[in-house]
This record gives structure tokens, C-alpha cells and sequence, in this order.
């Protein structure tokens, strides 16, 4: 994985190290079936049907005993160092790979629990941000009226939606950015993403317009919003 000193490669990186606490299920969620094959085995193989793509790493527990029968024989380096958040876990992959990722070479973040990501998205997120100093991300406008609840669940005010979006993964920064913003992070229960890291330096990540397929499966119910997405490619 040698390049020459000014060529800038990208590299993915996905934590999942968590245990899906809200999916209510019997193991970890990632590794839960989706659509034929372990929900992170769609993610992997997003990446490594990315021309774009140098290389792939996850980070997992130390004790996971079911990412060996996920993992495919070459492209994808298994990381037993996770941590107790997902924070931890990406610096622990970063710490893992120092010298074998330059410092202006680009980290692409995805979460483990979004099945839909293709290879197209991954395009449009590496060339819309560019050489932009500040890094990216894929996310969606908002597009519905937004509702802040009050005490009892009732509607106590219209947000505007201008300007809001949702954020999805991958996220993309340098090396270098990814690693300053998570180690300075001044409140880590307050960095929700990677994108929430480096705005708190005061930089403002490019917005990637993503798509609805590339949904978070959080909930039971988001398994079979997936698997539409991932039946009807």
C-alpha cells in the first residue's frame, strides 16, 4: 500500500465494536442477516467493489468471535482494538494503522449498521468534497416540517427546516484532521459523528447530498426498509 508522497489514497475505516443495544436483538447488529448476508458484509462489500477504494479496516472487540466468518479473504484488515464508543473505537483504528495511512491521505468513517452504501455514493462523496480542507460527508436535506415536542409529547413549535440536514456516513477527512478533531474532542458524550469532531475546531465539513437507501438500521423495523432498498438495487 506504498504510494508516491503527494498521492492521495483513501482508505475505509468502520467501527464495529457496538453491541445494537436498541435492536433488541440476541447478538451484536452488524452481524444480524440482512437480504441474504451479515448487515456489515453489505457495507464491506460496498467498499471493495470501489476502484477508488486502497483498502478497508474494521475495529472490533477484542472477544469478537464472528468477524473472522464475515470478512472476505483479501481487501478488508480485521482491527481487534474497539473501545467503550464509537470515538474510542476510531481512534484506536487510527493509532492501529499510523504509518501505514499518510497524513494527508483520506479516512473514510461509515457506520457498520448502514447496509445500503454503494459504490456510486462513495464516488460522489470523494469527488464533490474534492480537495476541500475541511473533509465531508454524505447526508440528506430536510425535507419534511419539523416538529419540536413539548412536556406529553405535544407540538410546542415549527422548526424551520432551511438549511437542516441529516447527516450519514462515510464521513471523509485527511488523516491527520480525523485524528486532531477526535484526540481534541473537548466533550466527547457531545461528538455524535466525526463531522461534530472537526466543526468543533472550528471547520465546516462539505455537505454531499447522500440517498434514502443509505439508512442506519437502528430500530426492528428499519431491517425491512433495508432490505427494499438492498432487493431493488
Amino acid at each position: 500500500m506504498t504510494a508516491a508522497p503527494n498521492t492521495v489514497r483513501y482508505f475505509a475505516l468502520i467501527p464495529a465494536a457496538g453491541v445494537g443495544a436498541r435492536m433488541e436483538a440476541g447478538s451484536p447488529k452488524q452481524y444480524l442477516p440482512i437480504a441474504g448476508k451479515p448487515m456489515l458484509r453489505h457495507a464491506l462489500d460496498a467498499f471493495l467493489a470501489s476502484p477508488l477504494i486502497a483498502h478497508t479496516y474494521v475495529v472490533v472487540s477484542a472477544d469478537d468471535g464472528q468477524i473472522d466468518a464475515v470478512v472476505p479473504e483479501q481487501g478488508v484488515t480485521v482491527l481487534r482494538c474497539g473501545g467503550a464508543t464509537r470515538m474510542e473505537s476510531i481512534l484506536n483504528g487510527l493509532h492501529a494503522v499510523q504509518g501505514s495511512i499518510a497524513a494527508h491521505d483520506q479516512v473514510l468513517v461509515h457506520d457498520a449498521a448502514r447496509p445500503g452504501l454503494t459504490p456510486a455514493l462513495i464516488a460522489k462523496l470523494i469527488m464533490e468534497v474534492g480537495e476541500h480542507a475541511a473533509g465531508g460527508l454524505l447526508a440528506l436535506p430536510v425535507v419534511d416540517t419539523v416538529k419540536r415536542a413539548g412536556p406529553g409529547n405535544v407540538s410546542a413549535q415549527t422548526v424551520p427546516r432551511d438549511g437542516l440536514w441529516l447527516a450519514q456516513t462515510p464521513q471523509m477527512f485527511s488523516y491527520a484532521l480525523l485524528h486532531q478533531a477526535l484526540s481534541e474532542a473537548p466533550d466527547p458524550q457531545a461528538i455524535t459523528d466525526d463531522a461534530s469532531a472537526v466543526e468543533a475546531l472550528g471547520l465546516a465539513p462539505r455537505l454531499v447530498e447522500g440517498h434514502p437507501r443509505n439508512l442506519k438500521v437502528t430500530l426492528p423495523r428499519d431491517i425491512h426498509t433495508a432490505e427494499l432498498y438492498l432487493n431493488h438495487p
